[in-house]
């Protein structure tokens, strides 16, 4: 269930490039995959490894507290992409330049500005762009979890698998149906991730 919720961001990045008739070629699914993957194998291996010296009963609170929270967050988070489509021109009024940042922000609000050469295929550059902004909510949700009782191995190799499928079947269907549809997964994200919180109580 984890990894479904973190894979919600991929299919909805991959259903904005579909939409758009852009292209992600295999390797470029593939870079995406790895580094999203690999920082949520990192946070999760750290929360594992504090686990050890916290409390159980603190590592639950935390657990269900990280997961709750950006549970509500995610719920939230569709009203709060739509106002900054609708309000692009605040982009040029406020400047990050500390590693891109910007730039980061921006794709995570539009995923399909990661073609920033308009070329309609998504190179491997522009996909580590991407996946940095789409490990944003992996970092914080991977070391909520393993804080409770989660098999870190397990849910990093179900990333593996779930965020690469994601991506590739996020970018058939937004091929198949028109952009002007409304198609906006990001409070089921939200959701499993509150499911999840209180299930950590049980």
């Amino acid at each position: 269930m984890l990894a479904s919720a973190l894979s919600m961001d991929a299919f909805v990045s991959g259903f904005a490039y579909g939409s758009n008739k852009i292209k992600i070629p295999m390797l470029s699914v593939q870079i995406i995959n790895i580094i999203c993957s690999s920082i949520l194998g990192i946070s999760l291996l750290v929360g594992t490894v504090l686990k050890q010296y916290i409390p159980s009963w603190l590592t639950l609170a935390i657990c269900f507290i990280i997961l709750f929270t950006l549970g509500v967050v995610k719920l939230l988070d569709s009203v709060t992409k739509s106002i900054i489509r609708k309000h692009n021109h605040l982009d040029k009024e406020i400047e990050f330049s500390m590693f891109n940042f910007k730039f980061i922000l921006n794709l995570y609000a539009n995923p399909e500005e990661a073609d920033v050469d308009a070329s309609k295929v998504i190179s491997p550059i522009e996909a580590s762009s991407l996946a940095i902004a789409l490990s944003l909510d992996g970092m914080a949700i991977g070391f909520g979890a393993a804080l409770g009782n989660i098999n870190a191995l397990a849910v990093f190799l179900c990333s593996l698998v779930t965020d690469a499928a994601a991506i590739i079947l996020g970018c058939y269907i937004g091929n198949k149906i028109a952009r002007k549809l409304s198609f906006n997964l990001s409070w089921l994200s939200g959701v499993l991730l509150i499911i999840l919180a209180f299930l950590k109580l049980f």
